[in-house]
């Protein structure tokens, strides 16, 4: 009988792919400005195209479609918008790279631990590779990279009560998972493996930014409930002079 051919690994393609996108995404970061803005409204758009294409591919039914095309347009709006206000001259690059950081330490911190440990799926119809263990191991990511991004800022000198900030990986490793599961949800009812084949190696923007996404549109929730709530309560938006 002859052995089956080893599958061909697709690393060469994967890596300078990465590289390129790191360098892209890091340099843009760095700039800020017009750069930062014209490179998150180039994401958005190819997001919302592919996001369209899924649809599309699953959806015959006209108003469903356009329901369907109103709510990518809002989640990926709302995110890109977040991106957008997380890098203005307000803030600096802090608070993209703590929140990108995390994201990424969601993503490592459910690969291996997922295939170190294994065990129950989450989800198996939906994503066969996603563990409770590589959950468990993305909550543990994340912390770490709170406590990295925020002790650099403050000189890892954290007072006992600033601990429970680390806390916040649980809840943002759920909605980075669960930005994972619906991509990958919608991708299955359209009948494909990836979003599209933009990224060699890597699929579409889709696939590389859902976790962040889904991420940025919980934030970006947040901060929209709390400006509609302060104005509600007739204060002013603007901080008070000294």
């Amino acid at each position: 009988m002859t052995d089956a051919p080893a599958k061909k690994s697709d690393l060469p393609v994967r890596t300078p792919s990465a590289v390129v996108m790191l360098a892209v995404a890091g340099t843009a970061l760095w700039l800020g400005g017009w750069t930062w803005n014209l490179l998150v409204l180039a994401i958005s758009g190819g997001v919302l195209w592919e996001f369209a294409r899924l649809v599309i591919a699953f959806e015959q039914r006209a108003a469903m479609r356009l329901a369907w095309l109103t709510f990518g347009l809002v989640y990926v709006g709302l995110a890109g918008f977040t991106l957008l206000l997380l890098r203005s001259p307000f803030y600096g690059m802090g608070p993209v790279l703590t929140v990108a950081g995390a994201v990424i330490g969601v993503d490592i911190g459910a690969y291996f631990t997922g295939r170190t440990f294994g065990g129950p799926k989450i989800a198996p119809r939906i994503s066969p590779s996603k563990t409770w263990s590589g959950l468990a191991g993305g909550m543990a990511g994340a912390a770490l990279a709170l406590f990295v991004a925020i002790g650099v800022s403050r000189g890892f000198g954290f007072s006992p009560a600033e601990y429970g900030v680390l806390l916040f990986g649980i809840p943002l490793a759920i909605i980075a998972q669960a930005g994972d599961f619906f991509e990958s949800w919608l991708k299955r009812r359209a009948g494909v493996k990836d979003s599209s084949r933009l990224i060699p190696g890597h699929g579409g923007l889709f696939d590389r930014v859902d976790g962040l996404l889904a991420v940025c549109f919980t934030i970006g929730l947040l901060m929209l409930g709390t400006v509609l709530l302060t104005l509600a309560r007739g204060e002013s938006l603007l901080p008070s002079p000294a």
